[in-house]
């Protein structure tokens, strides 16, 4: 028999319990909640290099104001904002450079900037279409001029044709060495970036390019990149194995597309297009530049770029355009290459240029080399061949022709709509444009996306929302 009391008594100590172990499961409840946002908390600080714990770290930008500047012995992560680049600004081996999609990094006036990626560091600038990550001048709108900044280097440890020991140092005066053993290295993402009036010279013959990449695997994603209004080079290719897609250069002084030392990497998708009254008083300008080495030696591995789906627009004769505009592609010093499905309209000087002997016989006699299904018009010569002992212009011609290009007297047979210079072109080809049909990838790497159209367009605009042909206009 229980007693009343005793029934009331163990009816309080039922309701406590119960109340202990509700109270429990709400604090496990709450704990368990709090823990998924204490990692989400630990993650976002440890990104930004702070640390945590409240300190400030001066070297990070998102914490001293935006500057980015000195040598970074860590990882920072920038969230979206507006950040200074000032003087070199080097991240060292093991560490990551992030920046946020929407970001603007302005060079300083004074300390003219350039960012160096070193071997086993890496820069992620991962934009969106909608929200690219631009590297631009520091100036105001009306200002800015070609040069106003250095441009950024990416160094990787892939194989070059270099001595691995000492490797070689990337030009630009930015003491750094470059290449390795590692065709797959990876040094980050480039993807929707804008990167404009660039390129310094720091002495004759060593200039620090829009882009400059030396001994960049092929772990890298370089995607969707536009260089424009550079001073020297837009891109520059030292040795190497990256893979790219989707690249512009727009108004560059020097050439476009520059290959040595052994560049072996893929590229699908390249917009070249020059300004008439602009180019490097000291140098020519080419839609590609291409060597094996300075000297011309056949040291392996041979530069052999792979390329499809470009279209290299040059001045076509415009009023005041300036005497050093040169050739659609300038193969020279014992390289050798692949190019095909492409268009090259407008060049003052030639389309199609052979220089050395090597090179001649790796296209014409060894096969070698490729230029196959492309559309071709030059001002001047369409074919120029360095050594008519091996092969004439008009063998050159022929070879090309039997082997899907086609040559045109004008370049405006080719019915791109708006190719040539101007602050709203549009490489987009016509209805009926010859552009439209006959490209062939039999033989490539599964790499190159296959369709019908020659040139880097068919009948999507892959520049639009994020690429800017007048980033004087812009305020950033």
């Amino acid at each position: 028999m229980i007693l009343k009391s005793e029934k009331t008594e163990n009816n309080a100590i039922k309701t406590a319990i119960m109340k202990r172990i509700v109270f429990g499961l709400v604090t496990l409840m709450m704990l368990a909640t709090t823990s998924c946002i204490k990692v989400n908390f630990q993650e976002t600080i440890n990104n930004t290099g702070t640390g945590g714990g409240g300190t400030t770290d001066p070297q990070d930008p998102a914490t001293n104001g935006g500057v980015i500047q000195g040598i970074l012995n860590k990882s920072y992560y920038l969230p979206k904002g507006k950040y200074t680049l000032k003087g070199y600004v080097y991240v060292t081996d093991g560490n990551t450079l992030t920046i946020a999609p929407g970001s603007v990094v302005v060079s300083d006036i004074t300390e003219k900037g350039a960012l160096i990626i070193e071997r086993g560091a890496k820069l992620i600038a991962d934009g969106r279409a909608t929200l690219p990550i631009v590297f631009t001048s520091g100036k105001a709108i009306g200002q800015r001029t070609p040069g106003d900044w250095g441009g950024i280097i990416l160094l990787g440890k892939a194989p070059t044709n270099r001595p691995l020991d000492p490797a070689p140092v990337i030009e630009g005066g930015v003491g750094r060495k470059y290449g390795g053993t590692d065709p797959n290295d990876d040094s980050g993402i480039l993807r929707y970036v804008r990167i404009e009036f660039a390129g310094i010279a720091a002495e004759p013959g060593s200039e620090i390019n829009g882009l400059t990449m030396g001994g960049v695997g092929s772990g890298t994603i370089i995607e969707n990149v536009q260089v424009s209004f550079g001073n020297d080079d837009a891109y520059e290719f030292f040795g190497g194995t990256v893979n790219c897609k989707n690249l512009i250069a727009f108004a560059t002084a020097d050439d476009d597309f520059d290959f040595d030392f052994g560049y072996i990497g893929r590229i699908q998708y390249g917009i070249a297009c020059r300004k008439p009254d602009f180019v490097d008083g000291g140098d020519a300008g080419n839609g590609i530049e291409c060597d094996n080495d300075g000297t011309g030696t056949t040291t392996s591995p041979i530069t052999r770029p792979v390329l499809s789906n470009f279209t290299f627009v040059g001045p076509n004769n415009a009023p005041g355009t300036a005497a050093n505009h040169n050739f659609g592609n300038r193969w020279r010093r014992s390289t050798q290459f692949v190019l095909r499905n492409s268009i090259m309209i407008g060049w003052q000087k030639a389309g199609f240029s052979l220089e050395s002997d090597n090179t001649i016989r790796s296209y014409f006699t060894n096969n070698t080399s490729e230029f196959k299904n492309n559309l071709l018009h030059a001002v001047a010569l369409p074919y120029r061949t360095g050594n008519a002992a091996i092969a004439t212009n008009d063998q050159l011609k022929t070879k090309a022709e039997s082997e899907g290009c086609i040559t045109y007297a004008s370049g405006d047979d080719v019915q791109l709509t708006a190719p040539y210079y101007s602050l709203t072109p549009n490489f987009l080809p016509k209805t009926g444009s010859p552009a439209l049909t006959g490209a062939s990838y039999t033989g490539l790497n599964a790499f190159f996306t296959t369709g019908t159209f020659r040139g880097a367009m068919g009948a999507t605009d892959w520049t639009k929302g994020w690429a800017n042909w007048d980033p004087q206009t812009v305020a950033y």
